[in-house]
């Protein structure tokens, strides 16, 4: 399965601090403002755990 495009944070503001992800079989997550730095890939069901916990700590 090929990544997703990748797309900003919907949780961004329109500061230009943001986040983007590319959604697959990894989720890959880099900062907007350093996008040549690279980025940090996670496998997809770690993510899903992450943003599942962050959701009940809201």
């Amino acid at each position: 399965m090929n990544p997703s495009p990748w797309h900003t944070s919907s949780y961004s503001g329109n500061t230009g601090e943001c986040v983007e992800v590319q959604e697959g079989a990894v989720t890959n997550v880099r900062d907007t403002r350093h996008r040549e730095s690279g980025y940090l890939s996670f496998p997809s069901a770690e993510w899903s755990a992450l943003l599942d916990s962050v959701r009940i700590t809201r």
